[in-house]
């Protein structure tokens, strides 16, 4: 089995270890995915042992050993007790509601793999727990206009130029995840195809429109002449230091070309440039909610609804068109 790529495997019990690995090699979850498992989990079982006083009341949360965790200790984890980690993450360490909402998401998983697939517990305590509510927002994106300007206002002189071109332009026509896009490999580039490995390790194709392509063809006279270690020759997008470029870098160049354009919101992230090529393909490109939830690789089509409500001025004429608009005016 492979073990969790995370620094802690090694301090965890062995029916988390065996959950993380079961998550990891069967089900398909990401690296990112399993390091947030592992995270909710650990926090989950610290808990519980100072709950149950099991642990001297001065050791420092953080401190708290969940090696020696067993069977007998989580068969008797019941609902209330969950629940009481749930507000303990709200009160004391001031959790967003989307912060506990994948806390519990993350219990209720673990524990449906205890009861259906090891068996070591014979009811489920989390059959009946309720997930947070979050407030559903709006997602932020940049206008079509706003779009132009990014592209149009970035410094040609600069020596990454045309690679940051390129990245702008993929986010912003393909509603790439950042995940994908650091991943990018040449080989699965085809004439105005793109394979990219999306979230849960699903295979999609990606259709380059003729924006993409020029941006790629551009790109690729220069990427051809790094020299780079074989391992990293068939990524994309590299960094100066000839490595794949990482998340972390992509966010910063991101942040410096969109205040460069003089649109300081902090809030323009990567994932923000993802949402503004999905408002762009509903609200210009007339493109459907299911073909948009394939162009993004949702699982479900009810992530991708969020797109429905953010056109408030094909709202506004919708209401201006109605036959008794006008009747006050008569």
């Amino acid at each position: 089995m492979n073990t969790p790529k995370t620094p802690y495997y090694d301090t965890y019990p062995p029916r988390m270890l065996d959950f993380l690995n079961y998550s990891s090699t069967i089900r398909g979850k990401s690296d990112s995915t399993i390091e947030a498992y592992g995270y909710d989990l650990s926090l989950f079982f610290r808990f519980l042992k100072q709950h149950r006083r099991l642990v001297p009341a001065d050791l420092e949360f953080s401190d708290i050993l969940i090696h020696d965790i067993d069977d007998e200790f989580i068969q008797k984890i019941t609902l209330s007790e969950i629940y009481a980690f749930l507000s303990y993450t709200d009160r004391k360490r001031q959790n967003s509601a989307y912060a506990r909402a994948r806390k519990t998401a993350c219990i209720k998983t673990f524990f449906k793999y205890l009861s259906s697939k090891v068996r070591i517990i014979d009811k489920d305590p989390t059959v009946e727990l309720e997930r947070p509510k979050i407030k559903k927002r709006n997602p932020v994106y940049l206008t079509l206009d706003e779009s132009l300007r990014l592209l149009r206002s970035m410094d040609q002189e600069n020596i990454n130029y045309i690679r940051d071109y390129c990245i702008l332009t993929l986010f912003l026509n393909c509603g790439l995840r950042l995940s994908e896009l650091v991943s990018i490999k040449i080989s699965k580039i085809k004439e105005d195809t793109l394979t990219v490995i999306g979230k849960g390790n699903k295979e999609r194709v990606v259709y380059l429109n003729s924006a993409c392509v020029s941006a790629i063809a551009n790109y690729m006279p220069i990427r051809s002449k790094v020299e780079t270690d074989p391992e990293n020759k068939d990524f994309l997008f590299l960094s100066t230091h000839r490595r794949p470029i990482n998340k972390r870098t992509v966010e910063i160049l991101v942040k410096k070309h969109v205040h460069g354009a003089g649109l300081y919101d902090e809030k323009y992230s990567p994932h923000k440039l993802r949402h503004t090529a999905a408002t762009l393909m509903y609200k210009h490109g007339k493109v459907d909610i299911r073909s948009l939830q394939m162009i993004l690789g949702h699982e479900n089509v009810s992530t991708t609804q969020i797109y429905t409500h953010v056109d408030n001025e094909a709202l506004r004429e919708a209401v201006k068109l109605n036959p008794l608009a006008d009747e006050n005016n008569k």
